[in-house]
Formats: structure tokens, C-alpha cells, sequence
């Protein structure tokens, strides 16, 4: 089969400027796929940092994982994870030291996520030794109609026509979030949780060059609301790698929630903010309302597991698609032997890729949020269920068709395949604390730098995108279409694996929906291949979601794409720029952070 080098480019111009680019679920990821990932990471550089934090930077540089007894924090930019440490040293919980790494990385990370956002989190705790979840994606506004991303004729809008602008800003979840983990797992007062990103906000941080590179390359979009432009393009000049730069509107931000908690961002002068900033958006206005943000909550879910040799691994079941696609490769994947067959052998992959490709036909059918559709979420991680889908993989060639299987129900309705898309801005947070207590936490503005709506020092997200633009396909309605009030399905899977009823590995990643096959990657590459968690969040990358196997460029992998395509797959070497935090516990802790990306995993 064909292997093609991937250039983003054309294939850009062709599927996103013209609408609509929605034929099925397929194309609609190869749109996403259109648009560049945020970029890796080369040679980055802080100044200031504090020496554990240059001995975390030069560990993972030398791909040696990060070493402590007490406690670890592993996130995407070193002065978010010197936050959390100063809590974590002074006794906080994992629940704590989130809040100061969420708030750091709303100002120093704004293209993926902040106060403008929403999140995913996954919580061990150590006293009752059980799991749960808190959901705190973003909602549809309750003004917001299934055809909110259609023309006047009833096509599908054109992406970037959708996103830039008001029309896809969903009711932020992040703050309150926050706050709700707080107010259940928290120890340290909640104010002193924002010091450090209100000291850098008012006294200056220095732009990290992956922040420089991205602004530079969404320069048409930035600039196009007068105060977002503002910001990153200074004097109309994009900021650049190292220049110093304040956000004192997000400090104020900071403080008014630092005082009154999240009722000051749902509630007065900044929700009135926001919902100004969404109305009014020249050009694109949306529907969101101040009704939207008041009547916003977190909501607890049980967590959903998938056994995996001798392990639970288990995460964020819907609205999320994560946790049950990740745990659905792993089940089909149980019977093969992948240790035996190692992480150089095409077997192997073409065993995950065709397991991956499975997964996805049952995401793309089935999966979307369960408070307003059914959903069969206990068939589709059913074992039995997995192992009649494992029996596919029996072959030795690439499977020739994919088509979503037939789970139990308990109550059923017909639907039609998904045809959203998502794409690759997002950051994930993996915490151990001193009590043993555990959180897994993806937080995400969806598309880089969101809505491109800034306001009040931040930006506001595009999640509504998150949603199917069409409605039905052939006359059966769309599981993750939009509907008032709804939280789009998301791809987001932050992990935590279980053995005896104690966690052995967090762990999370951004990347679009790619997230399922990159967190799907790093469990195996521990559980499987015996890898410490550098070694796991480093290892190259080889993915398949919908027939084509992707192969990370300028890796060792490489070497795979003539065995795979012999045995059938048509394989593309591209950029999988993912941005994967680990900790492994056992007797010690031992992190390792993505070289992707700005990460680093600290722990003492």
C-alpha cells in the first residue's frame, strides 16, 4: 500500500476554507487532520527556574525518568509544575496543587487551556481507596439548536467559518471545576492556590518558545478581534521566544476568584464580560447567555475500567469517548501475546491498529453524552463483548472493512456514524500527593487558542465544534449532535490504572483523537514492553483510527511503514506531536514527561 510524507498545506486549503467538508466520520478527520498539530517542541529554554525543576528539564532531555519518595507532579510548562511542588512541599493534596497548576497555565499555555475551557478529571483517593470522576466539559447554550453550524440552505459550515468567533464558545466548566475538587479533596486555603500565577501575571513571565511559535502561526486569526490581537501581536508584532510580557486583567481575574470563588466568574462583571465578548463577536456571534454560565455545574460520574492484564484501567466515560475507546483497544488486545512480540514487530502494530480502528467504528456509532442519549457504555467494555471483537484480529493481514459491532443495550435507538471533529490543542495534568491520594486531569479550549475571543486575560473556547455539524445521516439522528445545554463528546482520556486496588500509573495526554491512541500507546508500553515512564511517553508513535496508519516522522518507527504496508495498510509519515505526563507508582514515584512538549515531571 501507498506511504505518503504528510503536508498539511494543501490539504488545508482544500478541506477547510471550502464548506462543507463533512461527508462521514472519515473526512471529517481528515479535515482536522488538515490543520498542523501544535508543534513540537524544539530546544526549549526557561529562565529562572528553580534547580529541581533544571534537574527535571535535564532529566528528561537525557530520557531519564524523574525520581521521588513523597510526591510528583508531572504538567506542560515548568512554572505550572514549580507551582503545584511549592503546594505538594507544603503538605497540599493532588486536588491543591491542580488548582495552582490550572491557574499558571491559563496565563503561560493560553493556546490550550484555561479559565475559558473545560476539563476532564479522574480522582484515587488514598482514605476511602476508591475512583471517581468529575466532568466538567463545557455546555451547549440553552439558545443553541441542532443546526447551530449550518448555513441558511442546511450545510454544514466550513470549520474555521464556525470557530473563530462566538458562535462556538460553550459554557466554560474549568473554573468551577476547580473549585468543586477543591471543596471535596482539598486542604490548603483556596486563595493562597493562586499566588504564583498572580505573581507572574502582574511581574512578568517570559513567552516559552512554543507559545512564540504558535502565535506566529495563527497570525491571520489572532488578529482579527481588536483585544485578542492586542495581547499576542504587541505594537503588531507577534510575541517572541523569551520576551518578558504581564496579563494583569487575568491577575485581576485570579483575584476575584481567589476571594469569592467561582461565583465571581459565573456570576457580575466578568460573566457579564463574557457574555459580551460572545454576543457581540464581530462577524460570528454566538448564543451563549448569562443564564448559561449561572446555571453551569460539575457533574460526578462513576468512573469507567476495562481489565487489562491483571489491571483496571479505568478513566472518563461519557461524554467522553475516551475512556471507553482506550479500554476497548486494550480488551480486544488482551488475548495477543505483545510482550512476546515486542515494540519493533508490524504484528504487534498491525494487532493495535486494527483493534484501534474497531474502537473508533463503536465511537464514532455510539458515543456521545449519555444525559441526553442512550448509550450501551456497559456492553461496548463488556469482555465478552471485546473478545467476540478480538476475534476479528485473528488474521495476519490488515482488516479490509471495519464496521461498528452490536453491544448489549439496555435501551436502544438507532443512530447515525459521527461526523465532528477535534483537533490537537489541549494539556494534561497527572498529580501524586503525599497522602497517596491521585489525579489524572485533561483540560482544553479545544481547537489552539480557542474561539481567538479574548477577554478578561484569557481566551474563550471553541468546544461547541466538538459536535457533529450535521444532524442525521440518511434519516437517523446523530448521537453527538447539538442540542441545548448538551456537553459535546470528547476524545480527552485521562487514565488512571489500577492493580489490587491501588493505582500503579496516571496518565493523560492532549492530541485531538489521537489522545485515545497515544494514552492506549503509553499503557502498553509499560504494562507490555517493560518501559519506565521516560522511556513510555518518549517512544515513537503508530496510529490508526480509520484505516491509514499513521507513523511518526523522523522516529525509528519509520522502519515499520514497509512491513506494514506489505501486510495492507496505506501509511503516512506526519508529526504526532503528543504531550503525554506519566507517574508511575510503586515503591517510589517515577515520572516522565512528553519531549514534545515544554513538560516536566518534579517530585520529591
Amino acid at each position: 500500500m501507498r506511504a505518503t510524507l504528510y503536508s498539511a498545506g494543501l490539504a488545508a486549503a482544500l478541506l477547510l476554507t471550502l464548506a462543507p467538508p463533512f461527508s462521514g466520520p472519515l473526512a471529517a478527520q481528515q479535515a482536522a487532520d488538515a490543520v498542523a498539530p501544535e508543534a513540537a517542541t524544539t530546544g526549549a529554554a526557561f529562565e529562572t527556574l528553580s534547580p529541581a525543576a533544571q534537574a527535571a528539564l535535564d532529566a528528561k532531555a537525557q530520557g531519564v525518568p524523574t525520581e521521588a519518595d513523597d510526591w510528583m507532579v508531572a504538567a506542560a510548562n515548568p512554572l505550572a509544575v514549580e507551582a503545584a511542588a511549592r503546594v505538594l512541599r507544603e503538605g497540599g493534596s493532588a486536588a491543591d496543587a491542580m488548582v495552582a497548576v490550572q491557574a499558571v497555565l491559563g496565563l503561560v499555555e493560553p493556546q490550550s487551556s484555561g479559565l475559558g475551557g473545560g476539563a476532564f478529571l479522574v480522582w484515587y483517593d488514598a482514605k476511602t481507596q476508591s475512583l471517581t470522576t468529575l466532568d466538567g466539559r463545557e455546555t451547549a447554550p440553552l439558545d443553541a439548536r441542532p443546526t447551530h453550524f449550518q448555513d441558511e440552505a442546511g450545510a454544514p459550515l466550513g470549520f474555521f467559518d464556525a470557530v473563530v468567533g462566538g458562535l462556538s464558545v460553550g459554557t466554560p466548566g474549568t473554573p468551577r471545576l476547580m473549585e468543586e475538587a477543591h471543596r471535596r479533596w482539598g486542604t490548603a486555603n483556596w486563595a493562597g492556590l493562586f499566588d504564583e500565577a498572580i505573581t507572574l501575571a502582574e511581574e512578568g513571565f517570559a513567552v516559552s518558545p512554543r507559545l512564540a511559535e504558535l502565535v506566529a502561526g495563527d497570525d491571520e486569526r489572532l488578529r482579527r478581534f481588536p483585544e485578542t490581537e492586542a495581547y499576542f501581536f504587541p505594537g503588531g508584532t507577534p510575541l517572541q521566544a523569551g520576551q518578558k510580557i504581564t496579563n494583569q486583567p487575568y491577575a485581576d481575574t485570579l483575584k476575584a476568584i481567589a476571594a469569592e470563588g467561582s461565583r465571581a466568574f459565573y456570576t457580575g462583571e466578568i460573566a457579564e464580560d463574557i457574555v459580551r465578548t460572545v454576543r457581540e463577536a464581530e462577524g460570528n456571534p454566538g448564543k451563549l447567555s448569562s443564564a448559561d454560565l449561572a446555571l453551569y455545574d460539575v457533574i460526578e460520574r462513576a468512573p469507567v475500567c476495562v481489565p487489562y492484564r491483571a489491571h483496571e484501567v479505568c478513566g472518563m466515560g461519557p461524554p467522553s469517548s475516551g475512556a471507553l475507546t482506550v479500554g476497548q483497544i486494550l480488551g480486544m488486545l488482551e488475548p495477543y501475546d505483545l510482550a512476546a512480540l515486542g515494540p519493533d514487530s508490524a504484528e504487534a502494530w498491525r494487532l493495535i491498529g486494527d483493534a484501534s480502528r474497531l474502537a473508533f467504528a463503536d465511537r464514532g456509532r455510539y458515543m456521545a453524552d449519555s444525559d441526553f442519549v442512550p448509550m450501551p457504555t456497559e456492553g461496548l467494555a463488556d469482555p465478552v463483548y471485546l473478545q467476540h471483537r478480538a476475534e476479528l484480529l485473528s488474521g495476519e493481514t490488515a482488516l479490509t472493512e471495519v464496521a461498528p459491532g452490536e453491544p448489549k443495550w439496555d435501551h436502544a435507538q438507532v443512530w447515525a456514524d459521527d461526523r465532528s471533529i477535534e483537533f490537537p490543542s489541549t494539556s494534561h495534568i497527572s498529580i501524586v500527593d503525599g497522602q497517596g491520594n491521585a489525579l489524572s486531569m485533561t483540560t482544553t479550549i479545544e481547537n489552539g487558542f480557542g474561539s481567538r475571543l479574548f477577554v478578561r486575560g484569557f481566551l474563550l473556547n471553541n468546544e461547541l465544534t466538538d459536535f457533529s455539524f450535521a444532524t442525521h445521516d440518511e434519516g437517523r439522528p446523530i448521537a453527538n449532535r447539538l442540542e441545548p445545554g448538551k456537553r459535546p463528546r470528547s476524545s480527552m482520556a485521562p487514565t488512571i490504572v489500577m492493580q489490587e486496588g491501588a493505582p500503579v500509573m496516571v496518565v493523560g495526554s492532549p492530541g485531538g483523537s489521537r489522545i485515545i491512541g497515544y494514552v492506549a500507546q503509553a499503557v502498553i508500553n509499560q504494562i507490555d514492553w517493560g518501559m519506565d515512564p521516560q522511556a513510555a511517553v518518549a517512544a515513537p508513535h503508530v496510529l490508526n483510527r480509520f484505516g491509514t496508519m499513521d507513523i511518526e516522522a523522523g522516529t525509528e518507527a519509520e522502519a515499520l511503514a514497509a512491513p506494514l504496508g506489505e501486510i495492507g495498510f496505506e501509511t503516512e509519515l506526519r508529526g504526532l506531536n503528543s504531550g503525554l505526563h506519566v507517574i508511575a507508582v510503586g515503591e517510589t514515584l517515577r515520572g516522565g514527561a512528553d519531549p514534545r512538549r515544554e513538560g516536566i515531571a518534579l517530585g520529591e
